[in-house]
């Protein structure tokens, strides 16, 4: 497995911290954050139903969102894990792969590891399945090479019944802004960590907003090897690759 590496943990940024190193980065990271936030459009026309679009994997999404709810949103996480997924298909081929997304919220990211080929299982909160089920279908019906699944996933609840581990063979975590200021991270933790086997590997985007994000880094560390991949400073966001601690890194 290649790692790639961004500028912003080569080794050689901590030592030339000079001037023209920290004008560079700021540069790649605007830049990087220009396309990424590129990939949104506003509807033109005013339809019945409010949806937003998106374009990634050749295909315009549309994603209807409940303002009432902050798992039916799309964050700039998702934007900068399904960006990821598209523009590294090379590292990361989802093609026939086992995916599943925890905290799915829109489907989003879900829609678009569809679109380039995986078989995917989005999860959320039973609440918020009826408009992810929505956007799944409305996104991906014909298009996709397997037809993604839609279940319920309320973390550390139920894990061994709905999600036994003799037939957890996921070789994909999806996960974007799920660490917030929620009182479920123990259980969000149990979770990652009854999904995976030692070959799985997650992908994980967090958005740092309170001193909590720090603490859930240092507890999931003990259990997973945690690779930086990506960091985003304007967004205050980071991607993570990790597998088991049983494994060792690639």
């Amino acid at each position: 497995m290649i790692k790639k590496t961004s500028i912003y943990s080569h080794p050689l940024v901590h030592r030339l911290m000079d001037p023209g190193v920290e004008k560079e980065k700021r540069d790649d990271d605007k830049k990087v954050v220009a396309e990424i936030m590129a990939r949104c459009f506003v509807p033109s026309l005013i339809t019945t139903t409010s949806w937003e679009g998106f374009h990634f994997v050749g295909h315009e999404i549309r994603i209807t969102e409940a303002m009432d709810c902050y798992g039916a949103v799309v964050w700039p996480s998702a934007l900068v894990l399904c960006y990821f997924l598209e523009t590294n298909v090379k590292h990361y081929n989802m093609v026939d792969k086992n995916v599943i997304e925890i905290g799915a919220g829109t489907g989003l990211v879900s829609i678009v590891a569809s679109l380039l080929g995986a078989h995917v299982t989005a999860t959320d909160l039973p609440e918020l399945l009826g408009n992810l089920q929505y956007n799944i279908s409305r996104n991906t019906k014909m298009k996709c090479k397997h037809l993604p699944q839609v279940k319920e996933l309320s973390w550390g609840i139920a894990l061994d019944e709905n999600f036994p581990r003799s037939s957890n063979n996921f070789d994909y975590i999806l996960a974007a802004d799920v660490v917030y200021a929620h009182p479920f991270l123990e259980e969000l933790l149990i979770t990652f960590d009854h999904l995976c086997k030692e070959t799985t590997i997650i992908l994980w985007v967090m958005k740092f907003r309170l001193e909590k994000e720090n603490k859930f880094i240092d507890r999931f560390k003990e259990l997973f090897d945690l690779e930086e991949i990506y960091n985003f400073p304007s967004l205050n966001i980071k991607l993570y690759k990790a597998v088991k601690k049983s494994q060792r890194s690639a």
